[in-house]
């Protein structure tokens, strides 16, 4: 605490009116270059469809050892990224373990082959985000195996929900979409795209841009190339539930990408290169 002397305070009445001026046209000028980064940037992602920086660590944030050993032995896509790569990937993988609650239910407790498997998958496929940690969700849920849902009176094996923040997995089911890489049929990797995807639709941040307008895109060339679609639904390589609607169409070629990217690649050069772009994803052979 400071004491001044009543004869000190009209001295400084002066002083301090020079330099509230001085304050304001710090705040609006720093104020002010914000806004023309975001404009910029934004202007710069509609056009390149990437963000102007990917990636930003100030502080590192680290894995556990026993976290690491998981994500070496048992997560292929880490495997396959350059050194610099895996850097990164660890600190947002250690961030997204920490930003989520990870809720066990029907008597199953949480450990970490679970936080690590089920972060990482998120992770994977949010690589080329700049914002990466899916608002939309703050919970993850996980059953032992497939559970009995009141919202529609069926078990399931999984289901992202908006309106809890939540994501819900069988934990049977998610190792079992790892167990065999290349059928398509990946649980952890259909469901995080359904958050990616709502994500995306109700946030404003330049990766969320990026994912609109090529998704948008995507739609669009459908729409108007009658003989993709047939040629989609014909050659059986996206199971019949991607047929379901725009948001299942999405979970269900995005496992194909994912999983069999140098067949998807083959057959649908124009589809792949929609996913590639709205999920700014170049990486591990991608």
């Amino acid at each position: 605490m400071i004491y001044l002397q009543e004869t000190q305070i009209p001295e400084m009445i002066p002083a301090l009116e020079m330099a509230l001026p001085a304050v304001y046209y710090v705040v609006f000028s720093t104020f002010l270059v914000y806004r023309v980064y975001i404009w910029s940037e934004k202007l710069y992602a509609r056009k390149y469809r990437r963000p102007f920086f990917l990636n930003t660590v100030l502080f590192k944030n680290e894995l556990s050892e026993k976290q690491l050993a998981i994500l070496k032995n048992d997560f292929g896509f880490y495997k396959d990224l350059q050194e610099k790569e895996r850097i990164i990937f660890r600190h947002r993988l250690a961030r997204f373990i920490k930003a989520k609650k990870f809720i066990g239910r029907n008597g199953l407790t949480i450990d970490d082959e679970m936080t690590t498997l089920i972060s990482a998958t998120a992770i994977m496929l949010t690589f080329g985000f700049k914002e990466y940690l899916i608002d939309l969700i703050d919970k993850i849920i996980i059953y032992p195996e497939s559970y009995y849902s009141k919202l529609n009176d069926s078990y399931h094996k999984g289901e992202t929900n908006p309106q809890l923040k939540a994501i819900v997995f069988s934990w049977k089911d998610f190792k079992a979409g790892y167990h065999i890489g290349d059928d398509n049929l990946n649980l952890g990797i259909h469901e995080f795209g359904h958050a990616i995807h709502l994500n995306a639709f109700s946030n404003n941040d330049v990766s969320s841009l990026i994912f609109r307008k090529g998704f948008n895109g995507l739609t669009n060339f459908l729409q108007h190339h009658k003989a993709v679609r047939q040629d989609l639904i014909s050659s059986k390589y996206f199971r019949a539930y991607a047929y379901t609607n725009h948001f299942e169409f999405f979970a269900v070629i995005l496992e194909n990408f994912i999983e069999t990217p140098t067949e998807f690649k083959s057959r649908f050069p124009e589809l792949y290169k929609y996913i590639q772009q709205m999920l700014n994803f170049k990486f591990a052979g991608y």
